[in-house]
């Protein structure tokens, strides 16, 4: 897969991350773990179901506060997701836009709990340890839209969610071909 990492306020001794992962599927379950003391060690968190196909790429900065006060207890720490996060310049790792996305059966979708993942930003590297036996055994976990009222806007945008680009091609429903004239 593909995805993108900005370190530039990244202090080089957090641009590389070797823990266990604990995976979400929405920002407000990760409030609610840090708000119950379940992240409190040196881990990665991985938030799926965030991409263009899934929900639209809701902000997700939300989550800087979080990941910066893990940080600053002394963890190490770092965020992944197929999502977006305009903090993401912020003084934690987080490789965003992740391609393909879960919702479209991308290595997201295989992550358990507990796995264990490396990130080197300086390297350009995310990788999932075991990760030809975890692809070749487990079955990614299926995204099932929220399920808001009829009419209240998430429908509205399922044609444009069956058909969107991947992140790393935009994230968009149109197509662009070369017209130009020789």
């Amino acid at each position: 897969g593909r995805g993108m990492i900005k370190v530039s306020a990244v202090k080089p001794e957090h641009r590389t991350v070797r823990a266990p992962v604990r995976v979400f599927d929405n920002q407000a379950d990760v409030r609610t773990a840090f708000e119950n003391d379940e992240l409190n060690q040196d881990l990665i968190i991985a938030v799926r179901f965030q991409g263009p196909a899934a929900n639209g790429m809701p902000e997700l900065h939300g989550l800087s506060p979080i990941l910066g006060a893990l940080q600053d207890a002394g963890h190490s720490v770092a965020l992944v997701t197929d999502g977006r996060m305009s903090g993401a310049s912020g003084k934690v790792p987080a490789a965003i836009h992740l391609a393909p996305e879960a919702a479209n059966g991308g290595p997201l979708a295989y992550l358990q709990d507990g796995d264990i993942i490396s990130l080197r930003a300086d390297e350009g590297r995310l990788e999932l340890e075991d990760a030809a036996n975890i692809l070749a055994t487990r079955q990614p976990k299926p995204f099932r839209p929220n399920a808001a009222p009829a009419g209240l806007g998430q429908d509205m945008f399922d044609g444009f969610r069956a058909t969107v680009s991947h992140a790393d091609q935009g994230a968009s429903v149109f197509s662009f071909t070369n017209q130009s004239k020789t």
